[in-house]
């Protein structure tokens, strides 16, 4: 018997093998459609200007190598071992072993992936990290390490990551050595402070008083979505960005608007009574590189900073749309969708005009809504947990859109579209979005999203395997949902959000059956960026 167990045993580890072996990564490449970012045209931006934009994309670089030891570990060592060309660029996309749409190791020999990335000992428990006692452990900007005995201990990214942050200092000095505005190189002075202890309050404030700029750097750890045990470390990344200025004029005057649109929130007026500081402004810029967090999977389509509540009480946001990206975004993922899974008849309000002014609204409604709760929990964040971020996506995603399609209606948008034209769009990016799977906080949020939107029938999956729309439906969905997320950051109701996710952050068979028929027709998930 021992020697039939142990073929058994040498069976099933073959079968695991070939298993894995048989995993396609040139297809799942295939996901990700390649967009090249072409030489910008730096028509009218000074010698000066040209060498701090140099300069930036180095400092991003670096960044890519402390973001691969937060998220993996040795990522040379991983890509110097894979020979094949699908699997090394597939790694690179992913940074790591691990495909980002489904959580699962795509390459073999992987296990699952930590839930707490590089944050934290593989071993860590939940019940030792809540009753250790340090009061830095909850830092965005700490991560948890063993001594030698066993016991927990923090240490500051600073310290680190010293190295690749001592390279990175550098190339700001520089920056700021050469750059001829004065507002840059008072936030690359701040940046580089904020670099060297962890303390980004003055280089927030700084980044927002830097709005005669045509270049644009955001670096440091910005997004905690990584951090799938507690939501709180934050992952390195970096954006270099050039402003169109034609259109960021034209953007200007709805940041002005700021405090009006809170108050058109919906739900109780208490639950959204934060007041957004006075300075917020919005740009519109082509990215021309990113690193770390943002060039990993999914690519963003905007972004809304600073996230420190008291910078945002004083001063505001500052929300950048990434017009290239939504072009590219729009063409190869956004409207094949609309023609392979939408009945005819909504088709032709797919449009590019209202896709673009959907995402401008989403990032101004993560400026919006309420930052600390109303019953003293603390912040949103801390209330929340490991279910903040989920909460806030979706809460942006429903939000911008509710707002986007009241803005059409009111005729307060310039374009040229309509409300079913928003509503439309937004329904197919939701359906398009939820492609992106479960395995972190931007897939879930949609997919509770278009769950939502399912079970109350503002959509309907027919057996053709095409949508329907219920306007009217959808649209009050989109005003009750948005309300309940509201009260649910309000009230730092860890539990609703909890059994929320657990209700509606599963895909179920529809979006299943509308993967295969996208896999089929060959159209993307997203984009992944090269670089002349």
């Amino acid at each position: 018997m021992k020697n039939v167990s142990a073929v058994l045993s040498v069976l099933a580890l073959l079968v695991v093998s070939c298993t894995q072996e048989r995993i396609d990564v040139g297809r799942l490449v295939e996901n990700y459609s390649q967009v090249t970012i072409p030489a910008p045209d730096l028509t009218g931006i000074t010698d000066n200007g040209k060498e701090v934009l140099k300069l930036y994309r180095m400092a991003a670089d670096e960044v890519d190598k402390i973001y691969w030891q937060q998220y993996f570990g040795d990522g040379q060592a991983l890509l110097g071992s894979l020979s094949d060309p699908d699997e090394k660029l597939y790694a690179q996309i992913n940074y790591g072993p691990w495909d980002r749409i489904d959580g699962k190791a795509f390459l073999p020999g992987y296990g699952s992936k930590p839930e707490g990335a590089c944050f934290y000992p593989a071993d860590l428990t939940r019940e030792e990290f809540d009753t250790w006692d340090d009061p830095c452990k909850d830092s965005p900007y700490t991560l948890v390490r063993r001594n030698a005995d066993g016991s927990l201990k923090t240490v500051w990214y600073h310290d680190a990551y010293s190295q690749s942050i001592g390279t990175i200092e550098g190339y700001l000095q520089r920056a700021a050595d050469v750059t001829i505005k004065e507002s840059v190189r008072n936030y690359l002075l701040k940046l580089i402070e904020g670099l060297k202890t962890d303390d980004y309050y003055e280089s927030n404030k700084a980044w927002l008083e830097m709005n005669d700029s045509k270049m644009d750097l955001v670096i440091g750890p910005i997004e905690a979505a990584d951090d799938g045990l507690y939501g709180k470390k934050a992952s390195y990344g970096a954006y270099v960005l050039l402003k169109n200025l034609q259109r960021t004029e034209e953007l200007s005057a709805i940041s002005a608007r700021m405090p009006e649109l809170q108050a058109l929130l919906p739900g109780d007026p208490a639950n959204h009574d934060f007041v957004p500081g006075a300075e917020s402004d919005i740009f519109s810029c082509n990215v021309l590189y990113c690193g770390g967090y943002t060039n990993a999977g999914f690519k963003v389509i905007g972004i809304n900073f600073p996230y420190d509540t008291k910078v945002q009480e004083e001063l505001g946001t500052r929300t950048i749309i990434f017009d290239n990206v939504i072009r590219e975004k729009f063409n190869r993922t956004v409207h094949p969708v609309g023609s392979a899974l939408l009945e005819d008849v909504y088709q032709p309000h797919v449009d590019a005009s209202a896709f673009y002014w959907l995402i401008v609204f989403r990032e101004i409604a993560k400026g919006l809504g309420v930052k600390e709760t109303v019953n003293g929990k603390g912040t949103v964040a801390e209330a929340l947990a490991d279910e903040a971020l989920a909460v806030e996506k979706a809460k942006s995603n429903v939000l911008g859109a509710w707002l986007c399609a009241q803005e059409a209606e009111a005729y307060h948008i310039s374009a040229l579209f309509q409300k079913e034209d928003v509503i439309t769009t937004f329904v197919t990016n939701t359906i398009r979005s939820a492609r992106f799977g479960a395995a972190d906080p931007t897939g879930i949020a949609n997919i509770i999203v278009y769950n939502y939107l399912l079970e109350s029938k503002a959509i309907t999956w027919n057996a053709s395997g095409r949508y329907s729309i219920d306007y009217d439906k959808t649209w009050q969905t989109l005003e009750y949902l948005g309300s309940e997320i509201l009260r649910i950051q309000a009230h730092g109701d860890v539990e609703a959000a909890r059994n929320w996710a657990a209700k509606y952050g599963i895909a179920g068979p529809e979006s299943l059956s509308d993967k295969r028929v996208l896999e089929r027709a060959g159209i993307p998930v997203d984009i992944r960026f090269t670089y002349e």
